[in-house]
């Protein structure tokens, strides 16, 4: 509301005694300026038959986040922004319990988001200028805890987007291997089910890093254990 907004900004410009003070109303302050640019702009692109795309978003948190992002990136010459990053994210995969009846419908949501975003790209003629990807912080174990699957290392992830060469997957699933079978105590199962990925996160990161324009030479700084 626009009494909370002032009486927040009535706190950020009120005269503070120390420098910590005086820099966290500063960081607050271009928080407020910064959203109220960004609301005013996604203004634009929400007002009745301005619409930049007509494609449908799924009613999920994801499906939200990402039509969002679709809305920032149709303003981006309003904001001034000329390389945009965005982070979204959802939930319900530490699948401990009830993977079998949670799994397809948390996939199929994913799927379902992840291609309406790339339709509106499509729609906005900036496909070729967008790359959607997934990335998660552990994968599960291919044994059974009875109900679900427990913590374990890798995983299938996927890139979208107009520059990326599909239909091909990149480093080597289990059972892409001669002699490898995707099975428990198998040849590449190190224990409980876990298999370790043989393409690391830094490499995933840099192929993206080097699309986005990183030089070679700068890549340690983004991917950091590159070198090995």
């Amino acid at each position: 509301s626009v009494a909370r907004k002032g009486g927040f900004e009535t706190v950020a410009r009120a005269a503070y005694g120390t420098l910590y003070e005086r820099a966290y109303a500063g960081v607050q302050q271009r928080a407020l300026d910064s959203a109220q640019a960004v609301n005013a702009a996604l203004a634009t692109v929400r007002a009745p038959n301005t619409v930049p795309f007509a494609t449908p978003f799924p009613q999920s948190p994801l499906g939200t986040q990402l039509k969002t992002v679709a809305e920032m990136i149709a303003v981006r010459g309003t904001l001034q922004a000329s390389r945009q990053i965005f982070f979204v994210a959802t939930g319900g995969f530490d699948s401990h319990d009830d993977q079998a009846q949670d799994q397809p419908g948390l996939l199929a949501n994913v799927s379902a988001c992840l291609d309406a975003f790339y339709r509106a790209t499509v729609e906005m003629g900036i496909a070729q200028s967008v790359t959607a990807f997934t990335q998660s912080d552990f994968g599960r174990t291919l044994t059974s805890n009875g109900d679900g699957t427990d913590h374990a290392w890798g995983g299938v992830q996927f890139a979208v987007g107009g520059q990326v060469q599909g239909g091909r997957i990149y480093g080597t699933y289990p059972l892409l291997k001669v002699g490898a079978t995707l099975a428990a105590d198998g040849a590449d199962d190190v224990g409980g089910g876990r298999f370790i990925p043989t393409t690391s996160s830094d490499q995933y990161a840099a192929t993206l890093a080097r699309w986005f324009g990183i030089t070679d030479s700068n890549l340690p700084q983004i991917a950091r254990s590159i070198g090995n």
